[in-house]
């Protein structure tokens, strides 16, 4: 007895399906149309494996010089408004397939394409509602419920996860920045840090490096934060550029021995700014940022010393706020002139969190947890850094940072040597046995 293609047999259930079901309603609709698309997918299929064995039907022997031959069927799915419609798709044996390699993925991408968008938009700040509306059709009917949304998005953990746990041997920093943004992890509870690192490469490119819970920017947080990296291939950069959060500054200070530390302005001008009355307020910080912004470190603590002077009794507490951890605020002077911009400030994590903050308030509102809101976090963050520009290195400036980089280690191996100790030396053992 021969078999019937797959595309009869869902004929045939078609006109079954009239004939029983013409008073069903929206239900026989629904599986009417998932019936013919499927005709239409199998019946495209099976003209696609006609073509290729040189228009031989079912049965018929081949004639000389043909080649190839049916073998069998494989069960193959796709999404669509009216949910999931699975087609019988043929396979062939002794030609090549390609084309219909092409018919499957016609099939398959459309539905890969509205998934990517239903992603995108739930990344950039849409709620699931948002998504479902957006994915409506003329008629009303949802091409995408709420409940498949938050399927789809379930890929950005996997992607988060595999963000967060890989090999980051090729990442070579050159610039290395921290920061930390409080959410809220879990519904009742405090707002929680979530650590930050993104990096400027050797070759002059800004990269995304990690994002991971930091609770609340504990010295062992960071340490942990830090310590993930290394423990993944990171390699120490030139400078750290944080803001002066006690337990960032304690762990970069561990984990990067060779490296400058560079508080980021921007936050020190804050802290500076709220000391100070408002009729000397604009002139002190002139006076500090000039310091800062100074053409090299011997001229930035020369204008130190004027501004302590002029102002230490006037402000004592603005000074004394400008002068903790000062060779730390001026270390970017110790890079190229033309790197001093980009990093003397974390602006770049601060502009990104802004916007992250607006997509996460706009789509978080109906659910919340850890979960939810580091994956929405890591989508809008990716998404961001695809707009971030990195610096250009010359030849002469990446001479001067590897010069750099020689001195950062000679000056660690000065501050770790043990100390020589002072009076007499002891008799040299060879000494002893000559004795």
């Amino acid at each position: 007895m021969k078999r019937v293609p797959p595309s009869v047999r869902t004929q045939e259930q078609i006109e079954q399906l009239v004939k029983e079901g013409s008073a069903g309603g929206d239900d026989v609709l629904s599986e009417l149309i998932r019936l013919a698309v499927r005709r239409i997918a199998e019946e495209a299929m099976e003209g696609g494996v006609r073509d290729l064995l040189g228009n031989r039907d079912y049965y018929e022997r081949r004639a000389d010089g043909q080649q190839g031959h049916r073998n069998g069927y494989r069960q193959r799915r796709f999404k669509s408004s009216e949910g999931e419609i699975c087609y019988s798709a043929p396979q062939v044996r002794g030609v090549p397939a390609d084309g219909l390699k092409a018919l499957r993925s016609l099939f398959a991408g459309r539905t890969q394409e509205l998934e990517r968008l239903a992603v995108e938009a739930f990344a950039r700040g849409c709620s699931t509602r948002d998504v479902e509306d957006v994915f409506r059709s003329a008629d009303g009917r949802t091409l995408l419920s709420r409940s498949a949304v938050s399927e789809l998005t379930e890929t950005l953990w996997a992607e988060y996860e595999a963000f967060a746990t890989r090999d980051l041997g090729d990442i070579n920093p050159l610039y290395l920045y921290v920061d930390g943004v409080a959410e809220r992890l879990h519904t009742g509870s405090p707002r929680e840090a979530i650590l930050v690192a993104w990096a400027i490469t050797w070759t002059g490119k800004s990269v995304l490096v990690h994002l991971s819970p930091g609770t609340k920017e504990s010295t062992d947080c960071c340490r942990a934060f830090f310590e993930d990296m290394k423990l993944r291939g990171l390699g120490d950069p030139i400078l750290v550029v944080s803001d002066g959060a006690p337990g960032l500054l304690r762990a970069a200070e561990e984990c990067f021995p060779v490296s400058l530390r560079q508080r980021c302005l921007v936050h020190r001008m804050r802290n500076i700014s709220v000391k100070l009355a408002e009729e000397v307020r604009e002139a002190f910080k002139a006076a500090a940022r000039a310091a800062y912004h100074a053409p090299s470190l011997d001229m930035a603590r020369v204008l130190r010393d004027d501004l302590v002077l002029k102002y230490e009794r006037s402000c004592p507490t603005a000074v004394a706020c400008f002068l903790d951890d000062f060779e730390a605020c001026v270390a970017h002077l110790r890079c190229p002139p033309g790197h001093r911009i980009p990093t003397r400030s974390t602006n770049l994590l601060e502009r990104t969190f802004v916007e992250e903050r607006r997509r996460l308030k706009a789509a978080i509102h109906v659910f919340g947890g850890e979960r939810a809101v580091l994956k929405l976090m890591y989508a809008s963050l990716t998404r961001s850094t695809r707009r971030w520009t990195g610096v250009t290195i010359t030849e002469l400036e990446l001479a001067q940072l590897k010069r750099l980089r020689k001195e950062l280690i000679e000056e660690h191996r000065r501050r770790t040597a043990p100390a020589v100790t002072k009076g007499k030396r002891s008799t040299p053992r060879k000494n002893l046995q000559r004795a």
